[in-house]
């Protein structure tokens, strides 16, 4: 959602980094001050950006993301999209699904009775498919107002998380992965980033804690200032 008069004047005007979805992002109420996703994020952005003369300038962040949001959320999110400054380019990143996951293993997902292993996994596919759906309304949707557009996978090396659980995760982000592929889009691999046991909230393990919090900022600048050039200094 481009606010720039013209070409001209936009090299002038900052870029916008533009974080979507649930509380991968807005994880401020499980951490401390300072230490959430977006603070993180705009720490970085101040310390790396230091050839810019003033802070106006600098890229800027804006959380859009909202703790419990679901993919059908994220439409409302966009609504709220319209920068209140002009800005040179936005780039999106978007987190979600984890939520809508939740709701289905609370609905008894793996639970369902079968007799045998294709029979699971025919229930499965089922519920995959409802969620391929699901997340490719949520992506034609979002790609409409960000064009630059990053997506994440779902972590998967949460600490009360079980066997199960991560198999079906699996096959959630397989989901994700492939409409990443076929748009051409960038991923975040979340289950890379955030590996280790630290990297998840003490008081709710589902969150990133100020760890994990500071692997997804530095990701999400690394994978900025390969997309941006001249503007952007790392060091």
């Amino acid at each position: 959602m481009n606010n720039a008069i013209n070409e001209t004047n936009a090299q002038y005007f900052p870029n916008r980094i533009v974080l979507l979805g649930d509380s991968i992002f807005d994880n401020s109420p499980y951490v401390e001050h300072g230490e959430s996703v977006t603070e993180q994020l705009e720490a970085i952005i101040a310390s790396k950006e230091t050839h810019q003369r003033n802070d106006a300038n600098k890229t800027k962040v804006s959380l859009l993301a909202v703790d419990g949001h679901v993919m059908s959320s994220v439409d409302g999110q966009i609504a709220r999209a319209q920068s209140k400054f002009p800005v040179n380019k936005e780039y999106a990143f978007l987190s979600c699904g984890g939520n809508d996951l939740l709701g289905y293993n609370a609905s008894g997902l793996l639970s369902i009775a079968s007799n045998n292993i294709g029979e699971a996994l025919s229930s499965l596919h089922d519920v995959r498919e409802h969620f391929r759906q699901q997340y490719k309304h949520m992506l034609s949707v979002t790609l409409k107002t960000f064009p630059e557009l990053t997506v994440c996978t779902i972590y998967d090396n949460i600490p009360t998380l079980s066997i199960a659980e991560k198999m079906a995760l699996a096959i959630f982000n397989e989901v994700i992965l492939r409409e990443a592929a076929e748009h051409q889009l960038q991923v975040l691999d979340l289950r890379v980033i955030c590996d280790h046991i630290d990297d998840y909230a003490p008081i709710s393990p589902i969150e990133p804690s100020k760890y994990g919090a500071k692997k997804i900022a530095h990701a999400i600048f690394e994978q900025y200032t390969n997309n941006t050039k001249g503007p952007v200094i790392c060091a």
